[in-house]
């Protein structure tokens, strides 16, 4: 087992709450990429990914409510 994985499970060998938790949202961000991925390719898809991240770590705000698209 290595570092990463031990980190992940439990005595029981299952995994903690959070990191269930986590492996759901791991899902949903797959789900979301290759919808991405689907309508604009992989280039858009790794794109926009990263320019969340870099919000995230900058602390920018992910969405702007005055300039969103009209439903």
């Amino acid at each position: 087992m290595n570092a990463v994985s031990e980190g992940m499970v439990g005595d029981a060998g299952e995994l903690t709450e959070e990191d269930r938790s986590k492996d759901e949202f791991f899902v949903k961000l797959a789900d979301v990429a290759k919808t991405m991925i689907a309508a604009h390719g992989k280039d858009f898809a790794m794109g926009a990914l990263v320019l969340t991240a870099r919000f995230i770590a900058e602390g920018k705000p992910l969405t702007n409510r005055e300039a969103r698209v009209s439903d």
